[in-house]
């Protein structure tokens, strides 16, 4: 009997685990060819800005792959993930610099994350910092690379990661920050864009700082080699 219940106890949260896990994959096999509304991240930030305003809503609006700047997609990739169309989903030579960096300044400065990474990471998690989250975050990169191709990938992120308070995805930023689509931006404006994202609510409000001009200017010679899925 006493075997039983330990079996029980122990088996439960694994099979928790591994329905939770399924449930994820369901949603990605749905997003292979349908457009996620929305994201657990963007549902997030929803509810905090409710908390102060209840009639906010996200701007966002999604627009296909084929209209969105490459100059956006260049400059994002050499921002973000240099080596995006050549990994499987994590760079880990871009995690062990990131740890390298982290260590020398003592507290988290880099984070070493692929787009497959971030993207694993707004469509499904909290923004709490665990390694519990961070193995779920590594399962859904995996079954993303394993399920889309990485153009697919790009389209999702390009639409539903994060460009301000309450902005969401490169058509809403185009319009919110340059007033033009997605499609019309030039190299100097998507540059801008790709050096916002690791600190969007900031850089939305700063968005004349000596930083982001700087990064701005660097991302600019770098975007041409950016191979793009």
């Amino acid at each position: 009997m006493k075997k039983k219940i330990i079996l029980l106890v122990l088996g439960f949260p694994i099979a928790l685990v591994v329905l939770v896990q399924f449930w994820y994959l369901l949603h990605i096999w749905w997003w292979v060819d349908h457009n996620p509304t929305s994201t657990a991240f963007m549902r997030t930030q929803l509810e905090r800005l409710q908390e102060k305003k209840p009639d906010t809503k996200l701007k966002h609006q999604w627009v296909p792959y084929n209209r969105i700047s490459n100059n956006l997609k260049r400059a994002i990739i050499a921002s973000e993930d240099a080596n995006f169309a050549e990994h499987e989903g994590v760079d880990w030579d871009a995690l062990q610099k990131a740890y390298i960096k982290n260590a020398k300044k003592g507290k988290i400065v880099s984070g070493g994350s692929t787009i497959t990474q971030q993207l694993a990471k707004n469509l499904f998690l909290s923004g709490e910092r665990s390694y519990f989250r961070k193995a779920e975050e590594m399962m859904i990169t995996f079954m993303l690379e394993m399920m889309m191709d990485k153009r697919r990938i790009f389209e999702i992120y390009l639409n539903v990661v994060e460009w301000g308070n309450g902005v969401f995805g490169a058509e809403a930023a185009a319009r919110r920050y340059f007033a033009v689509s997605a499609a019309a931006l030039g190299p100097q404006e998507a540059a801008r864009l790709a050096v916002m994202l690791p600190n969007p609510r900031y850089f939305g409000r700063h968005l004349d700082s000596n930083y982001l001009n700087r990064r701005t200017a660097l991302i600019m010679q770098r975007m041409n080699s950016a191979d793009l899925p």
